[in-house]
């Protein structure tokens, strides 16, 4: 058996336009996955998908576009790529919002009620919508990009930590709660990585420094270095990993000095 092997494997991968979800879906597609490309704009959606088909040489991704801020919007999502592959095998929570810089206290009730519904029920809602056919097939891997922001303080992210803690707690409670079914859930806290999401903290040539300076691997994060560990917990690999975190910082959270 090939371990890495997602032959046959239909994945929807969220926020996958750009970034970490870009990377982890060319990735999946790669391991042999059928990918479902999304993101807020088409167009954007569209390029990803075509390039991955190119690479590919066959029709082995789409694009769907879906806000994870509109219900009904993940519900076509869904609904769209069933009618397209079938089947919901893989599903990788990845998008998330931020749209508060600075201190909590102060905060404002709609950013942090954004927040949370953006980066924590969102996940909810998606997996509800795909778990029922995992639990009749008895197989399905779900993934949430989670952040090493949900094992440490800020003052100045802190709404976006206390989400992303959150959804590790959503991991280990749907873990036991799916367990049975032979369902994995799982979560990725990666560091900073290079990307427009994490670009205030690497843009500026200082910043960057001292980012290497703190981290042993002595560089940040790009895209590529996340998307092995979706193929690990998605395939036979992780057969028996689940309710897990794996942190992927190159070392930084281990200094203490972030």
């Amino acid at each position: 058996m090939r371990i890495f092997d997602l032959s046959g494997k239909t994945a929807i991968v969220t926020g996958s336009s750009r970034g970490i979800g870009r990377a982890i879906a060319e990735t999946l597609a790669e391991a042999g996955a059928n990918v479902v490309i999304s993101s807020r704009k088409q167009d954007a959606c569209d390029a990803v998908a075509a390039g991955i088909n190119e690479s590919r040489g066959c029709e082995q991704a789409v694009a769907i576009a879906a806000s994870i801020s509109d219900k009904a919007a993940l519900e076509n999502l869904v609904a769209q790529t069933r009618e397209r592959f079938g089947s919901v095998d893989i599903l990788v929570c990845n998008a998330a919002t931020n749209s508060a810089y600075g201190p909590m206290l102060g905060l404002e009730d709609s950013h942090f009620r954004k927040i949370f519904e953006n980066n924590v029920l969102s996940n909810h809602w998606l997996i509800n919508m795909v778990a029922p056919e995992m639990i009749e097939r008895r197989d399905g891997a779900i993934v949430i990009v989670s952040s090493i922001g949900a094992l440490i303080g800020s003052d100045v992210i802190g709404a976006y930590n206390i989400s992303k803690a959150a959804d590790l707690q959503l991991v280990r409670n749907l873990a036991v709660e799916l367990g049975r079914h032979n369902i994995r859930v799982n979560a990725i806290a990666p560091g900073v990585v290079r990307t427009d999401f994490a670009r205030a903290l690497w843009e500026d040539p200082k910043a960057e420094k001292r980012l290497q300076g703190s981290t042993p691997l002595g560089r940040i994060g790009e895209p590529e270095d996340i998307a092995g560990a979706a193929v690990f917990l998605a395939s036979p690999a992780g057969a028996y990993v689940s309710g897990h975190t794996l942190v992927i910082d190159g070392g930084s959270t281990i200094t203490g000095t972030l």
